[in-house]
């Protein structure tokens, strides 16, 4: 044994001192610090504010349009302004607690419709930070208030605004292809979209009575009536904006609907306000926590990202451990050292060295996970405070160090098996196809487990030696139960030695013999059959 230890520490120090170990090291917390930070910064900086213009000919929903686009910014402001209050203040001064009050600031826990109303009724920005400033902490940067995603802009001289829809579309047409450019606060900028709205669209307007009126049967933009609001853009991946004024559109329409039937518009707003509490509970949490908060949903799917990187970090390191055999072996390193040690201790020592460097490489990706994430949760990433939430308070780190170790050993012994009868990384691939096929399966159902965590399929592959560390791991969240577990623990504890034991047998003949390589049938001979 102690042979196999100084193998072993002999393919850690050679695996640790490559590139492709340290790429390694970082490169995964770099993609998860960066797939946390580049939305926000994308958001936040490299957005490119969306010009347009409006032409109302009907006079009627100008000022809607630009007072539901002012909301929908405040909505922002106050969205950014909780994240700083939470970031800067003191641990007392939540933001609810640092706009102390009267009541309407204890609305402002969420960025929803009345929040925002409440929000600007109440001074908005610069009446929040006043009362937020005496619980700041010290040094406490400056609020940055965020861009504006959507300026309006005057139409380019020489279009008339009161001509038909058809010419305003014609000559504004050069300017949305980015032919032309037009100005805005001195500057020459590129015009994102036009919203023409005709001076007959009162008469137009669908009703639920009009199911026979022509409009309500638009099904493409080829067919539009000269009498539609249209939305020009090049763009049809950006939707916001033509949501937002579509959405702002038709609440003023409603809003004069309601006048014009006498109705009372405060009073309607108040019924559409009321609802019945819905809550969802879970049974299996202890009495009075049973109900099911936004952590809840992501923990549900947390095992899934675990999932991934359960089946990358075993991918990594049974290539490395693949590589390594059939390189000592086509460079003839294995007879040397097999002069000093025993086919056996040889394997033993491998595998025991790869797992060191898996060990490492996993527990930096640990490390690197709790730091990002408690790093990020403090500031405007919610989904980082959930996350790191979960990781505390749950033991999917240590079932996926189990399944990891596990996983690996089985895996491993296949793997010792293909690379000690091949010459060539070339001669290997045949074998590592139909492995690779197999091991997609985790990654097809990946998403689908968490659905459906303890129904058939997934109790199936659960006892599927192979696919149980993916498909457990995939099921923690949802507690399994205790039978499948400890059963599948157990089964993937012994497929681990009987692979280990089946793969010593084949190292043994295979390591030093030479030619073309074995079928799978004959390999499956060696490694069954009985020593004399």
């Amino acid at each position: 044994m102690k042979y196999a230890f100084l193998v072993a520490w002999r393919e850690y120090a050679e695996n640790a001192k490559t590139k492709g170990f340290w790429i390694g090291i970082f490169l995964l917390p770099a993609i998860l610090f960066l797939s946390i930070q580049v939305p926000i910064w994308l958001e936040q900086k490299a957005t490119p504010i969306r010009y347009f213009v409006l032409v109302d000919q009907s006079g009627q929903f100008s000022a809607a349009v630009e007072s539901g686009l002012e909301r929908a910014y405040q909505k922002r402001v106050l969205e950014s302004l909780r994240d700083y209050a939470r970031k800067n203040s003191t641990p007392v001064a939540k933001p609810a607690a640092a706009v102390a009050g009267p009541s309407p600031w204890d609305a402002f826990h969420e960025a929803n419709p009345d929040s925002v109303e409440a929000f600007i009724r109440n001074g908005g920005k610069d009446a929040f930070l006043e009362r937020l400033r005496p619980h700041l902490k010290a040094g406490a940067p400056a609020f940055k208030e965020p861009r504006r995603l959507y300026q309006a802009v005057k139409l380019p001289g020489g279009i008339d605004p009161e001509s038909d829809l058809a010419s305003l579309a014609r000559d504004l047409k050069p300017y949305l292809a980015g032919e032309r450019n037009l100005e805005a606060a001195g500057e020459q900028v590129a015009l994102s979209a036009a919203i023409l709205i005709p001076s007959n669209i009162e008469s137009h307007i669908i009703r639920p009575r009009d199911f026979t009126h022509p409009e309500s049967r638009i099904t493409d933009a080829a067919s539009l009536a000269p009498s539609s609001i249209q939305y020009w853009s090049i763009n049809a991946s950006e939707t916001r904006l033509r949501d937002e004024i579509e959405r702002t559109v038709n609440t003023e329409i409603r809003r004069r609907e309601y006048l014009a039937r006498g109705m009372d518009c405060a009073a309607i707003r108040q019924v559409e306000q009321t609802y019945a509490p819905f809550a969802s509970l879970n049974p299996k949490k202890e009495k009075g926590k049973q109900a099911v908060s936004a952590t809840d949903a992501v923990k549900q799917w947390a095992p899934s990202g675990f999932v991934y990187l359960l089946w990358m970090s075993i991918w990594v390191i049974i290539q490395m451990l693949l590589t390594n055999t059939i390189e000592e072996k086509s460079n003839r390193i294995i007879e040397v050292l097999l002069s000093s040690v025993t086919p056996g201790e040889l394997m033993m020592g491998k595998l025991l060295g790869i797992a060191a460097i898996g060990l490492t490489m996993v527990g930096a990706w640990m490390l690197a996970l709790f730091g990002i994430l408690s790093w990020k949760a403090g500031g405007a990433s919610d989904l980082a405070l959930q996350l790191l939430t979960i990781l505390k308070g749950s033991n999917l780190v240590l079932l996926f160090s189990v399944y990891f170790l596990l996983g690996y050993l089985m895996f491993a012994g296949f793997i010792l098996s293909i690379g000690s009868v091949c010459n060539t990384l070339k001669e290997a691939q045949s074998y590592m196809g139909a492995l690779t096929m197999v091991m997609m399966v985790p990654l097809l159902t990946m998403t689908f487990i968490p659905k459906d965590p303890n129904g058939p399929l997934a109790r199936l592959l659960s006892w599927i030696p192979l696919y149980t560390p993916f498909t457990m791991m995939n099921r923690a969240a949802a507690d399994p139960p205790l039978f499948d577990l400890i059963g599948t623990l157990v089964l993937l504890l012994a497929s681990a030695g009987l692979a280990l034991w089946m793969a010593g047998k084949v190292f043994r003949i295979g390591i030093l013999r030479t030619g073309q390589p074995p079928k799978v049938i004959e390999m499956l001979r060696w490694a069954t059959r009985r020593e004399r």
